[in-house]
């Protein structure tokens, strides 16, 4: 039994020793050279998204409204209650209403003499900071 333990644990050993330099070989990470400034912003133009919203509402018709109607109105009034004509003359009706909220904010700035553009969260107020990552370009390297 403990020879079997010494077997295993050799061979994973040497397994270990043989995958380790062949993915070093390999593989060279750099690390990245990143530091933080602040663009000057130049405009900021909010990206708004639309909704529609249907509600029903009562819509009642127009009575006429002339000094005999009226009269007669009134005497109808005090015989009786108008709730059943009010809701004969009434119907229900969808109205649309649209609102406006802004989703994004498109931001044009500037940095060292260069323009850019990004679609952001939040209005960044006249100076956006940045996040500027340098690495060197080598021949024949892919870009990621």
């Amino acid at each position: 039994m403990i020879r079997l333990r010494l077997l295993l644990s050799f061979l994973l050993t040497c397994l270990a020793l043989v995958a380790v330099p062949a993915a070093a070989q390999h593989t060279v990470l750099q690390q990245e050279n990143v530091r933080y400034d602040y663009a000057q912003v130049l405009r900021v133009t909010p990206v708004y998204q639309t909704l529609t919203a249907t509600r029903a509402e009562q819509r009642c018709d127009p009575e006429d409204k002339s000094r005999l109607s009226r009269a007669v109105g009134a005497i109808k009034d005090a015989l009786r209650r108008e709730e059943a004509d009010k809701a004969a003359n009434c119907q229900s009706v969808p109205v649309e209403r649209e609102f406006r909220r802004a989703i994004a904010y498109d931001v044009d700035y500037v940095y060292k003499g260069a323009k850019f553009r990004s679609r952001l969260a939040e209005d960044p107020g006249n100076r956006l900071r940045i996040r500027i990552a340098i690495t060197p370009a080598v021949p024949g390297a892919t870009t990621p």
